[in-house]
């Protein structure tokens, strides 16, 4: 759960309390100023992707900032999201469900689904001819982390044949797509749309929406991507290739949204002579994400009396704290010379995935929130 009272920084809360269990600091005010950034900028719909984070204070404070629609991958984060805002808007893309969680999805009346297949597309005649239904576009588009076609999505030929399928179901017609996971690159949307304006002509079915998707962050390792550059070109080219026909727009930005909001603080357990350290979190707990992506770049250490270690940086294998051999960061990372026993490594850009993704293996794993005005 979540600590009171508000502390200030991270800083702050450390030399008070001196945690000895890696903790997460999150910052609502940093979260509703990016809700709101992309409710100014983007030209459309904006939902939060609910797999990211989610944590109730993270859902509570979206829905404080405007949000009202959110992206949902299961009944739970149905549920999840009911709980906080009754009346919110519940687009349901994951492609593949089990007729038990189309039921659910029935009776807790989403709004939106997606498909990439005509099987999929038969578990959800059950649902109400209101829905809005969009089938899931695939494109070797290069640009991002990692590609998610290999799971889901469909390439132009299939997609034409099942949006037409769709409208003749009655549904409502939408396609969306993903361009990746931390893409910055604003061509990597261009390209789908043009291909989505394409599909829509070939299957001669008028888009009611066209969902561009998430991968707006790429800053784990620096500087932000620029969003209202990405949002500008998302709007001209959706203007471009579909003329006076130009759906409107959805965006579900998961890690974008809520990544800044929260900082990572591990204590550093050991120092070997040989440099290697010891922390109290690793790739079982909040730091699972770094094997798949890499360690994130802005990492600072901070002392028990809430100094920042300031010393020129030496490469350092770090292990996590279970007895697993393989509870390692894949990759050195820099961390100053002067670093101790005892101090504190604080990984930035952690709200997303950290706590969705942490076990309790060998009975380590996050503590709870703790509450901040600032991050730094």
């Amino acid at each position: 759960m979540r600590e009171t009272p508000n502390w200030p920084d991270p800083a702050a809360h450390i030399v008070r309390h001196l945690p000895d269990t890696a903790l997460l600091y999150f910052s609502p005010a940093a979260l509703q100023s990016m809700a709101r950034r992309f409710q100014a900028g983007f030209d459309g719909l904006v939902t939060y992707a609910v797999k990211a984070n989610a944590e109730e204070e993270v859902l509570a404070n979206l829905v404080a900032a405007g949000i009202r629609a959110f992206d949902v991958a299961s009944p739970r984060e149905m549920y999840a999201v009911r709980a906080v805002c009754p009346d919110a808007v519940l687009h349901y893309n994951n492609p593949v469900r089990s007729p038990e969680e189309v039921t659910v999805a029935r009776a807790l009346g989403v709004a939106s689904a997606s498909v990439d297949c005509a099987r999929e597309l038969d578990k959800l005649s059950v649902l109400p001819k209101s829905t809005e239904i969009t089938v899931r576009l695939a494109l070797p588009v290069a640009g991002a982390a990692y590609d998610f076609g290999e799971k889901f999505g469909v390439g132009p030929e299939r997609a034409e044949t099942l949006l037409r399928e769709v409208a003749a179901r009655g549904f409502v017609p939408s396609i969306t797509f993903h361009p990746g996971t931390q893409c910055a690159d604003p061509a990597a949307w261009g390209s789908y749309i043009a291909v989505a304006a394409d599909v829509a002509r070939a299957a001669g079915v008028r888009l009611a929406r066209l969902n561009v998707g998430g991968g707006f962050a790429s800053h784990r390792g620096g500087a932000a991507p620029d969003l209202e550059a990405i949002f500008d070109h998302i709007r001209a080219e959706t203007t471009r290739c579909f003329g006076a026909h130009a759906p409107d727009l959805v965006c579900e930005p998961g890690r974008a949204m809520v990544a800044d909001a929260f900082s990572l603080a591990a204590r550093v357990k050991a120092l070997r002579e040989n440099g290697s350290v010891f922390l109290n979190d690793g790739i079982y707990g909040g730091l699972t994400e770094i094997r798949d992506i890499g360690a994130p770049g802005r990492v600072r250490v901070l002392s028990p009396e809430g100094a920042v270690r300031r010393a020129p940086p030496v490469a350092r294998v770090v292990f996590g704290p279970t007895c697993d051999s393989i509870d390692r960061l894949p990759d050195a990372l820099p961390l100053p010379g002067d670093m101790e026993e005892g101090d504190y490594v604080l990984f930035d850009g952690m709200g997303a995935y950290s706590r969705s993704l942490t076990t309790r293996f060998n009975g380590y794993g996050l503590g709870g929130s703790v509450t901040v005005a600032s991050l730094t």
